[in-house]
């Protein structure tokens, strides 16, 4: 607990004591006046000193003034029991509410405790402890059983099983050898490991799921902008129908004016909208960490909102459907030999990060010698291909629409899987077959999402007609779009979005579909398992691979408004019903405050239901 609580906490209890003081007939009226202007200035001096440099400042109308009003109101009608207990009530609903927020707080900071303090860097044959930030790309550490792995890199040597929950939700240990790639964040369960560093500190996955998370707090949903316009409107307009409570009855009517004063500060402090002002962006707060937990990482409350409104989802194939894994299962050579044709090819794709062009590049390492030197030009055409200078000769290697714009003649395959054509210039050297392998969990994701009430999915891709059909067959795609373009795709989105009338969310690798990531009311990046792509460019990153987590995301965004529409309705109801006990004079002023804290601390206590689904 920190200092300004234990203080405040002992503020509550000299205060309450005070309070019950109050009430002995033997101190006289001064006597009372005293004691709880004391325990008053003890209990409410911040809020006081807070309410006066508002005013000064032009900010008049929030709680604090409420308050403020209310108390020296009841002090000027020798209300001293009330002006004490509406002081002390809302400073210890402001103390059960900080404690209610602290506690989401921490679960979501506990989440996100993964950010190393330490790297053991090599350095001149020596393992030196330095901070994360100080190490450079290239460098290589050492990561022994127990520790976080501090940076992004590969393992370089040893083999160990890493914990990677913290990133990726996954509570099944990842077992790890050479070659693979490590991220910040996870931790070294077994063996000693040195690690290749990939990334700067401020460039590795901890560092942007943290700053993710932190920023997301940022970005408002509709809801919360209603709260912060509905209590600017609704705070003046109480303030005047309390002028008017005050100030009609005993001018119109004759009335007891200390009666219709004591009802007009009432109404004034039950008025305060603070469980409003709390629980809603609380309930969108605890929603994100809820999603974080399970390795969904949501960019800001307002993508939660419209998460839940989602009719139509449409999924990139490669990489997100199916798992990326190609493999080259056919070679058909026409104007070479079936060699030349693999060589060219993977001379041609070497150095892309693309899968096809490793697996092109993988096939012919493993039946021939590759010199890189040959290629002296490489160029990649977005949504065509790749065009390549090699031995003086020029190349194209990619789909059918580059050889069309190469003017190659091309021979068509029939066999399924994705087909690589290549030409040198216009003269067609024939073609490469990549076969691809869907997901596992692809077929139950979509069920999932279709008995979550998702009216369409659809799948866009560059691939040929055949083998998207096959892939939507498989998996239970209710449309799909073939031979497309990057741009193609989000034009489709553009022309679903107009007819369809529904919210359309988007499920892609976040690379080659940027642009309809953008396009569409919800960009779903996944896959990469935590590459900048996958963090930077959609609304919302799922941290591994398995697409089941997006009906997850959706049942956990709809809970989430849930939470939310039930925190308006009660607390905008309860207040109704407040102010009109508050203006027949039925209910005390401690009373209303007490009622007021406890409306507030049920609404914060159902928002922190977000945090489980």
């Amino acid at each position: 607990m920190e200092k300004e609580q234990k203080i405040l906490i002992a503020r509550l209890i000299l205060t309450a004591l005070l309070f019950a003081l109050s009430f002995f007939n033997f101190l006289g009226e001064l006597g009372k006046l005293i004691i709880s202007l004391v325990g008053f200035l003890i209990i409410g001096y911040d809020v006081i000193f807070k309410a006066l440099k508002n005013i000064i400042h032009g900010k008049i109308f929030d709680e604090r003034f409420l308050m403020l009003i209310a108390s020296i109101g009841a002090f000027a009608i020798k209300e001293f029991h009330e002006a004490l207990a509406v002081m002390l009530f809302y400073q210890l609903g402001e103390f059960l509410q900080d404690l209610a927020v602290d506690k989401s707080k921490d679960s979501i900071k506990k989440l996100m405790d993964i950010r190393p303090d330490y790297a053991n860097l090599i350095f001149n044959e020596e393992i030196k402890k330095v901070h994360p930030s100080e190490v450079l790309i290239g460098a290589q550490i050492v990561v022994y059983a127990g520790e976080k792995i501090p940076l992004d890199g590969v393992i370089v040597s040893g083999t160990t099983t890493l914990d990677t929950a913290a990133l990726t939700g996954e509570s099944l240990p990842k077992d790890s050898k050479v070659g693979d790639t490590v991220l910040s964040g996870m931790i070294n369960l077994s063996g000693t490991i040195y690690v290749k560093v990939l990334k700067s500190f401020s460039e590795s996955s901890v560092s942007k799921i943290i700053e993710l998370v932190e920023n997301a707090e940022n970005k408002k949903a509709k809801s919360e902008n209603f709260i912060t316009k509905f209590a600017r409107i609704y705070t003046p307009i109480v303030v005047c129908l309390a002028i008017l409570l005050c100030i009609i009855p005993p001018l119109c009517f004759g009335l007891a004016w200390n009666d219709w004063i004591h009802r007009a500060l009432l109404f004034l402090v039950v008025s305060c909208p603070c469980a409003l002002v709390i629980s809603i962006p609380l309930s969108f707060f605890v929603g994100i960490g809820g999603a974080s937990k399970k390795g969904i990482l949501i960019k800001g409350a307002n993508h939660i909102e419209t998460l839940a409104d989602v009719g139509v989802i449409g999924f990139d194939k490669t990489g997100t459907l199916t798992k990326g894994n190609f493999a080259v299962v056919k070679v058909k050579a026409i104007g070479c030999k079936e060699k030349e044709l693999v060589k060219l090819c993977a001379l041609a794709e070497i150095g892309q990060s693309h899968p096809i062009a490793e697996s092109i590049v993988k096939y012919a390492t493993g039946v021939m010698k590759i010199d890189e030197k040959q290629v002296l030009e490489q160029t990649s055409l977005a949504g065509l291909g790749i065009k390549a200078i090699i031995n003086n000769k020029t190349i194209f290697v990619g789909n059918q629409k580059l050889m069309e714009k190469a003017g190659a003649e091309i021979v068509l395959n029939e066999d399924p899987g994705t087909t690589i054509f290549i030409s040198e210039g216009s003269k067609f050297l024939g073609y490469i077959v990549i076969s691809d392998e869907i997901r596992e969990y692809s077929k139950i994701a979509i069920s999932k999402l279709k008995a979550l009430g998702i009216k369409q999915t659809i799948m866009l891709t560059g691939d040929k007609d055949l083998v998207a059909e096959n892939v939507a067959s498989q998996v239970g795609i209710d449309k799909y779009f073939a031979e497309l373009l990057p741009q193609d795709k989000a034009k489709i989105i553009e022309e679903i979005k107009a007819t369809e009338k529904q919210k359309i969310a988007f499920v892609g690798d976040g690379i080659n579909d940027a642009p309809v990531l953008k396009t569409a009311d919800i960009g779903i990046s996944m896959g990469k398992l935590g590459s900048d792509i996958a963090i930077e460019s959609a609304d919302i990153a799922l941290m591994d691979d398995n697409v089941e987590k997006i009906a997850d995301a959706i049942k956990l965004s709809r809970k989430t408004m849930k939470v939310v529409k039930e925190n308006l309705i009660f607390t905008i109801g309860f207040k109704l019903v407040m102010l009109v006990l508050g203006a027949l004079g039925i209910a005390p002023m401690w009373l209303a405050i007490f009622a007021d804290v406890g409306v507030s601390l049920l609404a914060i206590l159902n928002s922190l239901r977000a945090l489980k689904f």
